[in-house]
């Protein structure tokens, strides 16, 4: 493994450490309102205030943090699979030929002969395809965590609840099978796209901030302003596949369900027909508000975090 990677898998990991504890209250509020009107026996809530306090009269300031044990779970390895892809990707097809290197590095690109040779570094072509195969490597390893983190968040109050990580995961497996670990997998997947708007929009907007500053290395400020922007746009251009995957991954399916029994409504195109139907249009944004107050200081957080352990160890270990 080279040292770049591995600057990568320990920068991911930190800045997802930091993120994850960060905006976790943010998360539990903003999973709670896209699963409301999912839950069996679970009165839903109707607004973010309503949500805040009910949480905290019920179960207290730890409430707010219901979960975060498989979120720091998730975000460790998640981060650090997608940066240690994302740059690999980026770094192999996308660096500039030097004096020690081949000039006749190349990325995949639409070209008569098969191939193109680099012209440019980092090109848009290149951002969405290191950023689309690192968010797809990255969720198919961590989607069981993330199915964890969203039923301890959404936990009724009348139901046995899980006493920690281990315990929900082999009381899911036992009363679900395997295949609920990756309920929500395939709408998962299609986040691809919101990584696919963000990372790109976020490598212009640094190289338009450069321009601007004339300088290589940015300040904390202007990383924190081209990740915010670049987040709150894939957000909202993306939103409606997050609220499906929850009100999938919050589906609980008994033993009866399961030898044959009526199944409650699954797959994509169900859920989100059962949305319309039901919650009308605005349904698919449910939680979208609550939703940037939590991703976008998270990206900006994270995205900080990174780029300032990734200049730290290149310095440490040059």
């Amino acid at each position: 493994m080279s040292k770049s990677s591995k600057n990568s898998i320990i920068a991911g990991a930190g800045c997802g450490l930091v993120a994850s504890i960060a905006t976790c209250p943010l998360d539990v509020i903003k999973t709670k309102l896209q699963a409301q009107q999912a839950l069996h026996n679970q009165k839903g809530y109707q607004g973010i205030v309503a949500t805040v306090r009910s949480v905290v009269k019920y179960d207290g300031i730890r409430g707010m943090y219901r979960g975060l044990g498989p979120t720091i779970l998730g975000y460790l390895p998640t981060w650090a699979i997608y940066f240690a892809v994302y740059d690999g990707i980026k770094n192999h097809f996308g660096a500039r030929p030097t004096d020690d290197t081949p000039r006749q590095r190349i990325y995949p690109a639409p070209h008569v002969k098969g191939y193109q040779p680099v012209a440019r570094e980092n090109p848009w072509t290149l951002h969405i395809l290191s950023a689309m195969t690192a968010g797809a490597t990255s969720t198919l390893c961590t989607n069981p965590l993330w199915v964890i983190k969203t039923r301890f968040m959404t936990q009724s109050r009348n139901e046995v609840r899980y006493k920690h990580t281990l315990d929900a995961a082999i009381t899911i497996y036992r009363t679900e099978g395997w295949r609920a670990f990756f309920r929500g997998l395939l709408p998962s997947l299609l986040g691809i796209l919101h990584v696919a708007v963000q990372f790109p929009l976020y490598e212009q907007m640094k190289t338009w901030a450069r321009r601007r500053t004339k300088t290589h290395d940015l300040s904390p400020s202007d990383i924190l302003f081209c990740s915010s922007v670049a987040k709150m746009t894939a957000s909202v251009a993306t939103y409606p596949h997050e609220v499906i995957r929850t009100r999938l991954q919050t589906l609980r399916i008994s033993r009866n369900q399961l030898n044959g029994g009526p199944r409650p409504v699954t797959g994509i195109i169900k859920t989100a027909k059962n949305i319309v139907v039901n919650e009308g249009w605005r349904g698919l944004y449910r939680g979208l508000s609550i939703n940037l107050a939590r991703t976008v200081p998270n990206s900006a957080i994270t995205m900080l975090t990174y780029e300032m352990l990734m200049k730290w160890l290149n310095a440490r270990d040059p």
